[in-house]
């Protein structure tokens, strides 16, 4: 053994060297601080060793490495740009010894290799990858950009187009991928992996393979001539540009930095890099971005803890047959579940079918399925006009209209066709739970499973424990959800629940703005511009007007202080005069297809003039007015519900409305934007508001308490330091 650590052993077989991730304690392999540590005493030990003719590197684990260690990031990313052009430079001038070895050298990519594990493996001369890896730089998806050479190899080993592609998207590379482009030189069979890679390092040792001239190429500039340079570099920055938009700035300084070492020698290139990861470790969104993966992994982790005490989900069931049951159909089905299909009418069987095959078709028309999955996937759904199956079904969503008779009602049925031990779990996006448990015979098997619209694209599931749910049932419905691919998240009972309670103030502060004269086009541009996915005027069509106004009525009803409206709002108006939105071609905007067969929105006068009607007086309001009248009441309501207990932590309820309603992401959630503003700034514009607009605008007495002592719903990148720190 030439060294063993706690991440890293270094081992001899014969004249080869063996290095072998295998961090200890943890499922997969990252590049901690003390992992880097470890690799520059195993490098060190490498050098000194006489003797070797070539170095493998490989992994223990599942994986590669799936990267750096995140959690260390807002820890470090607080200390100043000095520091971390400090420390990527010492990442950088250690992989370079590696890169620089009297040798040959080889990596063996047996899983996912992301982040700084692609970058390490980067620095040997060869790839060899198993088929069933994934390869990739997804760095720009956390605000940076790839800091530890990944910006100065890739395009030297790829080229600058395919580099470009890479890094400004993120994405993750399977293996055919890789290998077409040139990032890996082999791809094999997992089982046959280290036997390439030995295979591969002796030919390079015999001289088969010029490993020289592979290291020669990655150190030099890369060599495009000026028309080749504006070719690759400034197409490419209006395409990323139009895609990433102006609040992600780490896709196109990506490309800036790959422009700026194009012609520059590795270490100069990778100077340039580490002051650019530097300069944007710093920002905002960079903060957001990483605090967003924090919670993700926090949401996902008590989602796990749920689904570690669940029983097996192998045949469920959907109750309502239309465009959002056959959506719930098609998702179970295509993660393979199989799923009966019911309904009262034949015809609406048929539109859950039609649903489910549309979505498949363009699965396969994209190339994603074969004619054979695609036919196995439409066999794991059996429409069925009866309860005849039930017996066996260990799971049944109810998706009928949103209407509470009805939905109690075919509760109740199909309590009585269904095992002791089925769960039933109600698709109902605003009624209470426990109205509809009220006539269940075992309340304790029931809950709510709360799809967000369209199914296949939207990645939220809430799952709503009512006041006799057992802890069995959410854990069931928590794991089917996971099973389905989607992210859960469980609340408690209330009006609207966490989502939708949230979201209807931001509609109330919308009906607000247009009965102060605020036109609804120029709301909708700047929302879009604050980084919404669309307007609250365009939402409200796409959610659907007689939808909106229904669950606006079960939020007024349960909280009339501050979710009555007196008088009629614009949204009733649009009701009122059967514009549904897009469902009928008209709403606050009309509709027209477009080539693709999708709705496309048009400025419509007959909108205008009937908003007129609930104008009440029109006032000066500035872009920061507007903002300020929609967001302020969205983060209060998301601030109640923390402190009603509706959702367990902030990084739930943050992440419920970033995968439920489009919350920009950037921005890191309602809680983090108070804390982006301060929480004693936000509560000042809060009570101005609330002084002229009233309780929708108020804020908590427990937030004004936090805004008095200084308090935060997250700790502090220097919190984060200083609780890290050795001192």
């Amino acid at each position: 053994m030439l060294y063993e650590g706690d991440a890293i052993r270094v081992e001899r077989e014969g004249e080869i060297a063996l290095l072998t991730l295998d961090l200890k304690g943890e499922s997969v392999n990252k590049l901690s601080s003390a992992v880097i540590g470890e690799l520059q005493e195993a490098v060190a030990a490498i050098e000194n060793e006489r003797g070797l003719d070539g170095l493998i590197v490989t992994s223990a684990k599942e994986a590669f490495i799936v990267g750096a260690d995140i959690t260390e990031f807002h820890a470090m990313f607080a200390k100043d740009e000095a520091f971390l052009i400090d420390m990527n430079q010492r990442v950088h001038a250690l992989f370079n010894r590696l890169e620089d070895l009297p040798f040959p050298t080889v990596t063996a990519l047996n899983g996912l290799a992301l982040g700084g594990g692609c970058e390490l493996s980067l620095t040997t001369d060869f790839r060899v990858m198993a088929d069933s890896a994934q390869i990739g730089l997804p760095e720009t998806k956390l605000g940076i950009l790839p800091g530890w050479g990944g910006c100065v190899r890739l395009p030297r080993l790829i080229g600058a187009d395919n580099a470009v592609e890479w890094i400004a998207g993120g994405t993750q590379n399977d293996a055919d991928s890789a290998f077409k482009v040139g990032a890996v030189d082999a791809v094999v069979p997992a089982t046959a992996l280290m036997s390439a890679a030995r295979e591969l390092l002796a030919r390079a040792v015999a001289g088969d393979f010029d490993y020289r001239e592979r290291r020669a190429r990655k150190c030099a500039p890369l060599g495009l001539n000026a028309v080749e340079q504006m070719m690759a570099f400034e197409t490419a920055k209006g395409y990323v540009a139009g895609k990433a938009g102006p609040h992600y700035p780490a896709p196109i300084e990506a490309i800036r930095v790959i422009q700026k070492g194009a012609g520059e020698s590795r270490e100069r290139a990778q100077a340039i890099e580490a002051q650019a990861f530097a300069k944007l470790a710093k920002t905002e969104v960079c903060y957001n971005l990483v605090g967003l993966f924090m919670n993700d992994q926090t949401v996902k982790k008590k989602a796990k803890q749920y689904e570690r005490d669940a029983r097996t989900v192998e045949q469920t069931a959907v109750l309502g047959a239309g465009i959002m049951g056959g959506g719930i159909a098609y998702q179970s089905a295509y993660k393979g579940t199989p799923i009966l299909m019911k309904d009262i009418r034949e015809e609406a069987i048929e539109l859950g079918l039609k649903e489910a095959r549309k979505l498949l078709v363009k699965q396969l028309e994209r190339g994603k399925l074969t004619q054979a999955r695609l036919a196995e996937i439409l066999g794991n759904i059996r429409p069925t006009l009866s309860y005849g199956d039930f017996g066996h079904v260990d799971l049944v969503v109810e998706a009928v209209v949103e209407n509470p008779k009805i939905k109690a009602s075919v509760l109740k049925e199909v309590e009585s066709a269904v095992g002791e031990q089925t769960i039933l779990a109600s698709n109902t996006s605003t009624i209470s739970i426990d109205r509809l448990a009220a006539d269940l015979q075992r309340p304790q098997n029931f809950c709510g499973m709360h799809f967000f619209n369209p199914v296949h694209r939207m990645p939220l599931v809430e799952v709503i424990r009512g006041a006799q749910t057992s802890d069995a049932a959410v854990a069931a419905t928590v794991a089917y959800a996971r099973k389905m691919g989607k992210t859960p998240v469980v609340v408690n009972d209330c009006p609207g629940f966490l989502v939708n309670r949230i979201l209807f103030p931001y509609f109330g502060g919308f009906s607000g703005l247009v009965e102060h004269g605020a036109d609804f086009e120029r709301v909708d541009r700047l929302m879009e511009r604050f980084g919404w996915p669309m307007g609250p005027a365009y939402l409200l069509d796409v959610v659907g007007i007689d939808t909106a106004v229904h669950a606006s009525q079960v939020m007024a009803e349960g909280f009339p202080d501050r979710m009555a409206h007196d008088g009629k709002s614009a949204i009733q108006v649009m009701l009122d005069n059967e514009r549904l939105g897009q469902k009928n071609g008209k709403g606050f905007y009309i509709y027209e297809e477009d080539k693709k067969g999708k709705p496309r929105k048009q400025h419509d006068e007959g909108a205008h003039r009937l908003v007129e009607s609930v104008v009440a007086e029109r006032r000066e309001l500035t872009d920061d007015d507007i903002i300020a009248r929609l967001m302020v009441p969205l983060c209060l309501e998301t601030v109640r519900c923390l402190e009603d207990g509706i959702v367990g932590t902030p990084a739930e309820a943050d992440m419920a409305l970033i995968y439920g309603i489009g919350f920009p992401p950037f921005r890191g959630g309602a809680l983090r934007y108070i804390d982006a503003m301060g929480v004693a700034a936000f509560v000042a514009q809060a009570e101005r508001l609330a002084e002229e607009l009233g309780a929708l605008y108020a804020p908590t007495p427990r937030l004004r308490e936090m805004a008095a002592s200084g308090e935060r719903f997250y700790a502090t990148s220097s919190d984060v330091a200083a609780a890290g720190s050795t001192d």
